[in-house]
């Protein structure tokens, strides 16, 4: 029944199509005889318009059949475009030349000779006008559906992809908006047209002309553009109070795959002004291929990411080890999904448990391990010290002698920036796994070596998705200090470094990743507001709470005495050796464990004696631990 509705529809839609044609037909003849004759009727002569007659029932057949011909009756007329003019022009020329043929020399009927392009042209025109000013009364009707309030647009950038998004948001049924203008940074395109929208002025007119215009959508259509001339953008931009969207990258563009449904919401990251650290991960994997990895924290954000990355490079066997089991489950069911092929073995295992490491090591015997097991929430480190280094010392340590014992190739820690002159419990205990990894490096057949870098966005419990849920909420948005700066990368960023450093690796080094400029946490949070469609301070308030115990107001990515060396990624250094005493550390560091296992209330002491850069602020926690 449903066919057979669409089909009659179909059918009365062609078959109104076709009278209108007729009519059209016929009335271009006689217009042009009209037009030959400067309008007055009485003048034109009757043999001219008996000629005409006579030629018209032939001359409308024919070209109803050259129309159905060029597929005028089949195209779709509110998505018309340049094609489908162009069948007109076609079809009503060809029409013309046969009416010509026809008058002219088979049937020897005489009209004057500015009869046959008149009533070409005329064809063209009215059946061009029917055809279109179909799509002209149905954009004008989107303009308010069923009484919903429709988006304005603004289009920013306007070169080929732009056309692309104009011409599909025109065309599409499903897009509910109208695009009222566009922003380019060309001056030769100022004042020009694309796709009928006007170019009204460059970036400086954004908040100017969408106040002017109404706007209440942005898409930033400029695929090519780079990294720091979209944040600028994106910083004039979320003064407007408009939703944002943005066309991804330059290989839309080359894979032909704009369209509307390529664009996406803009996201904090596209506010950090750096091009993401690229790394050519096929020519560095060849590592991974055919080699037993075991992946420890592997339902984490990073170790989860890890696992992905390495999966798709066809390791012999890939084994996840966490203690988490929603994590692991999780990461389990996405790599058999993903990559049914894969032997993959997931495990639930604390690093803490030497004989259950010891006697996974002896079984699976892995070729490489991915350290990403680890305490990382500064605040909680601190209220709990002695777990931080139960699981980050003790369980890298214990980590580090399996990976000696059983013949390991390479072993990698994720490390933190907060590593580097800490002022917390997490941050020493990282600091203290760094110097277990290149005390090790010393004495051990395996390639021992560190990753070290900033906060990852989105990661599990990072600031991000903290802020999200706040401002879902209604607000206030929490920051610790007006001041505080961070470093940021996005997890593949985190991800490919360290894989990266999986190749590179030599043995006790420290790789450090060229973050660019920090960013402060204020803006963070006033920009992820804008971009949600509210306004810090009027609709989201944020609320200072002073630093958290531990937490500075800045981090840093290297300690003075390492020095740096660069490496074949100029965003990727190394940071040298620190010379010490490697028998009394290593027996401060089994010492240090051993008194977190027995509870001790002087763990920080223990902590500063092995990092002398640890600086203890939290003097408050100390006093209360030991009431």
């Amino acid at each position: 029944m449903i066919k057979f509705i669409k089909d009659k529809k179909l059918f009365i839609r062609r078959l109104f199509l076709i009278i209108l044609d007729v009519i059209l037909i016929n009335i271009s003849a006689y217009t042009a005889l009209l037009v030959r004759f400067d309008f007055r009727l009485a003048q034109v002569p009757t043999n001219y318009a008996d000629a005409v007659l006579s030629y018209a029932l032939m001359n409308t057949a024919i070209t109803i059949i050259i129309f159905a011909l060029f597929r005028l009756y089949n195209s779709l007329w509110k998505y018309a475009g340049i094609d489908e003019l162009v069948n007109i022009i076609f079809a009503c020329v060809i029409s013309g030349g046969l009416q010509l043929i026809g008058m002219h020399f088979i049937r020897h009927i005489h009209v004057p000779r500015s009869y046959y392009p008149l009533s070409t042209v005329f064809m063209m025109g009215t059946v061009s006008v029917s055809r279109f000013f179909y799509r002209y009364v149905r954009k004008v009707s989107r303009s308010n559906i069923s009484g919903t309030v429709q988006s304005r647009i603004m289009i920013i950038g306007a070169g080929d992809a732009a056309s692309t998004i104009i011409r599909e948001i025109t065309r599409s049924e499903y897009v509910k908006g109208t695009v009222i203008c566009a922003i380019d940074d060309d001056k030769d395109k100022l004042g020009n047209y694309i796709q009928g929208i006007k170019v009204v002025g460059d970036r400086n007119k954004i908040i100017e002309a969408a106040e002017k215009y109404e706007i209440t959508d942005i898409f930033i259509a400029i695929p090519s553009a780079h990294r720091q001339a979209i944040k600028e953008i994106l910083e004039i931009c979320k003064e407007t109070g408009c939703a944002l969207k943005i066309l991804p990258g330059m290989y839309q563009l080359i894979n032909e795959e704009v369209s509307v449904t390529r664009l996406r919401n803009v996201e904090i990251e596209d506010l950090l002004g750096r091009e993401p650290v690229k790394i050519d991960m096929e020519g560095i994997m060849n590592y991974v291929s055919g080699k037993v990895i075991m992946v420890t924290g592997g339902g984490g954000s990073i170790g989860s990411e890890l696992c992905r990355q390495i999966a798709k490079h066809k390791p012999n066997q890939l084994i996840i080890v966490d203690i988490y089991e929603n994590n692991a489950y999780f990461i389990q069911q996405e790599i058999k999904n993903d990559y049914p092929d894969i032997d993959l073995v997931v495990l639930i295992a604390s690093v803490r448990n030497t004989k259950r490491i010891n006697s996974i090591m002896d079984r699976y015997r892995p070729n490489i391990i991915y350290h990403a097991a680890a305490h990382k929430h500064v605040p909680l480190m601190e209220d709990s010290p002695n777990e931080a280094i139960k699981n980050n010392v003790g369980g890298t340590y214990k980590m580090a002698q399996a990976a000696d014992r059983y013949g390991v190739e390479k072993f990698i820690l994720i490390s933190s920036d907060k590593a580097v002159n800490p002022t917390n419990v997490m941050g020493a205990s990282k600091r203290i796994c760094e110097m277990i990894i290149q005390e090790f490096n010393k004495r051990s057949k395996t390639d021992f070596v560190a990753v070290r870098f900033g906060n990852v966005l989105g990661s599990n419990g990072s600031v991000i998705p903290l802020f999200k849920e706040q401002i879902l909420r209604g607000g206030p948005v929490t920051v610790t200090h007006p001041d505080i700066i961070r470093y940021f990368m996005t997890i593949p960023e985190a991800v490919s470094l360290v894989l990266q450093a999986g190749a590179y690796a030599k043995g006790g080094e420290i790789f450090v990743l060229e973050m660019g400029e920090p960013v402060k946490i204020t803006e963070l949070a006033e920009n992820l507001i804008r971009l949600s469609g509210y306004e810090p301070g009027r609709d989201i308030d944020i609320e200072y709470t002073g630093l958290r115990p531990g937490e500075k107001l800045y981090e840093e990515l290297l300690m003075d005495e390492e020095g740096l060396q660069n490496t074949e990624n100029k965003l990727i250094h190394i940071g040298k050796p620190i010379e010490m005493d490697d028998e009394a550390f290593l027996k401060a560091v089994e010492e240090l464990d051993k008194a977190a296992k027995e509870e001790t209330d002087d763990i920080r002491k223990l902590i500063q004696k092995i990092v002398p850069t640890y600086v203890i602020t939290n003097t408050d926690i100390q006093e209360d631990t030991k009431r």
